[in-house]
């Protein structure tokens, strides 16, 4: 299994109509699909099909082709959040003291079937969708498909992962605060979160009623479309839902945030793979820098304002009857909202009425933001240790969208070293969907993505990336502290031009010191790569006045790699105009 494997719905639903398949054969391989992958992920689904049900289910899809129909997702099988009603499963929320039987399907689901597509089963989320990591749920913890040690993202975590696995080619989520585009982001998919009330909430269990909208996730933004065309509309039975609206955009100018807004907590990767990203965009449009305070301040209404409150009234029943059945960090975010008061809601209304005209206003001067879809992303162990902290650290781009009526759309943008995704977010007004699905198709065209890596079916052994620049260079006296690691050499490079190299005083064998230096030039140096272990070890044996920290590579990237301590000049032969360590030896010999 890989992610070769994924499919299109389109293609699925095209061959259905022309024979080449039929939606029972189709219902035969993705319960075969299913079924290997639940010796990696089994904790992906809360509940399933029977088999007998959902072959019936296609024979009769079948027929209604065989009968004449057009059906836009002819034998298409998905996928659905367990936040979300469908007739015949039980509902959860990933709380099964909170579980019920729906009489009905939800809305969205009801259309999705018409159009002929089959129900595979229900997935699993951040309880009562509150989280954006994939660790809140007693049924387990969904893992990034691309690297088993990484969160998927939430709330949506089972939905993306289906997907990203090539189980199904579509599934829906849901989105309140990012968690329809955070795991799009980091298991390498598009994720479709539509404007307020475009796509109806009836059957949906609330995070944030006034807030919340169902999302896909897709392998490709022709699947987006498909689903959009077929969820979109009226639903009297949603008091939220609204008349259906298509507002276009221009493209020729991208707001994207001020650098010195640019959050990153750490990781120089994806800030390089953002600036990639801006680098191809600006062969579109024209890139202008913002101030996203405005828009930051809005976020922080959403868990750090009365908004959580609303959250505390969609639970209102099963905190004051079964406290103990809740997740403990799920209670400890929605218990907060006990102690607002309507004073507190008014302000916040007032305020956020504020945020959004500014909001407004932006769109006067620009035709759709560009953000990262997440700053970075952690292992679930990780989260685990620090569950509220940095759970809040993968909304700092998404947590405001809802709030100030924006639709958006998540599109891949790059691949870290660890296998997992880095995304973008393209945001719009309300009622930009179908436009914004079209500038996602810009970007991709122009942008050259890689395809997804190969699926972790059995854990990755966790690598670091370490540059040398001197004594562990091939040939020279500390190589074996390479090689006797195993170490991968990966290749020859060179430094940002913003290094200093110097020839250590007395050293034995003798040693450079690496120096980040505005006025330096291009330091050549090797880039290996060791196990985490490996890593360490070498790590401890590193002697002062020498360190490990992060040297940035000519093409911005960033890895691991030798830096020294200010003593480590005293003495010392500066050799930077050399170029590096080699041409010094040869010198020097």
């Amino acid at each position: 299994m890989s992610a070769s494997a994924r499919q299109s719905a389109a293609a699925i639903a095209a061959a259905v109509h022309a024979g080449r398949t039929s939606a029972v054969a189709v219902a035969e391989e993705t319960m075969a699909r299913i079924e290997a992958y639940d010796a990696v992920q089994p904790q992906i689904w809360i509940s399933r099909a029977a088999r007998d049900d959902l072959v019936s289910a296609a024979r009769a899809i079948d027929a209604r082709v065989a009968a004449g129909e057009v059906l836009p997702l002819a034998g298409v099988p998905f996928a659905v959040k367990d936040n979300i009603d469908v007739a015949g499963f039980d509902t959860t929320a990933a709380c099964p003291a909170f579980a019920y039987r729906p009489e009905a399907s939800a809305t969205v689901v009801e259309r999705l079937l018409a159009a002929g597509a089959l129900c595979v089963g229900k997935t699993n989320l951040d309880q009562f969708a509150t989280g954006l990591n994939g660790t809140r749920s007693p049924y387990g913890s969904p893992r990034n498909a691309y690297n088993l040690a990484y969160v998927s993202g939430g709330s949506s975590s089972g939905s993306s992962v289906a997907v990203a696995a090539g189980l199904v080619p579509l599934a829906l989520g849901t989105d309140t605060a990012g968690s329809g585009r955070v795991p799009a982001a980091f298991n390498h998919l598009i994720g479709f979160k539509p404007s307020k009330g475009r796509w109806s909430t009836s059957g949906l269990v609330p995070a944030c009623r006034t807030l919340d909208c169902i999302t896909v996730f897709t392998n490709d933004t022709s699947g987006a479309r498909i689903v959009d065309d077929v969820l979109a509309g009226f639903d009297p039975a949603d008091p939220y839902s609204k008349t259906l609206a298509n507002r276009p955009l221009g493209r020729k100018t991208i707001g994207v945030p001020r650098r010195d807004q640019r959050i990153w907590f750490g990781d120089s990767e994806s800030e390089y793979l953002y600036d990639c990203t801006l680098e191809t965009l600006a062969g579109l449009a024209d890139i202008v820098a913002i101030d996203i305070a405005p828009l930051q301040e809005a976020a922080q209404l959403l868990y750090g304002g009365p908004w959580v409150a609303e959250r505390t009234a969609a639970m209102v029943g099963i905190l004051a009857d079964n406290p103990d059945a809740v997740d403990k960090t799920v209670r400890q975010v929605v218990e907060q909202g006990v102690g607002m008061s309507a004073v507190d809601l008014f302000n916040g209304i007032y305020r956020l009425a504020q945020l959004k005209r500014h909001a407004d206003m932006l769109w006067t001067g620009i035709d759709l933001l560009v953000f990262p879809t997440t700053g970075t992303t952690y292992r679930v162990a990780e989260l685990l240790a620090a569950p509220v902290m940095l759970n809040s650290n993968l909304g700092v781009y998404t947590n405001f969208v809802n709030l100030l009526d924006m639709a958006a759309v998540a599109v891949p943008a790059g691949i870290r070293a660890n296998a997992t995704g880095f995304g973008i977010t393209l945001i719009g007004p309300a009622d930009s969907d179908r436009a914004l699905l079209e500038a996602a198709d810009a970007y991709i065209a122009a942008s050259d993505l890689p395809s997804p890596p190969p699926l972790d079916l059995e854990g990755k052994v966790q690598t670091v990336k370490l540059a040398v620049v001197g004594a562990h260079l091939k040939d020279m006296p500390l190589h074996w502290q390479l090689t006797s690691r195993d170490a991968r050499f990966i290749g020859a490079f060179e430094t940002a031009p913003h290094y200093r190299l110097y020839a250590m005083a007395d050293g034995v064998p003798p040693k450079p010191a690496l120096v980040h230096s505005e006025d330096g030039g291009p330091i050549a140096l090797e880039v290996y790569e060791l196990g985490v272990a490996e890593f360490g070890s070498f790590v401890a044996e590193v002697p002062a006045p020498l360190a490990i920290g992060t040297v940035t590579l000519a093409d911005g990237s960033s890895v691991k790699g030798f830096v020294a301590e200010p003593r480590a000049m005293t003495g010392a032969q500066d050799i930077t105009s050399l170029g590096g360590w080699r041409a010094y030896m040869a010198q020097r010999d």
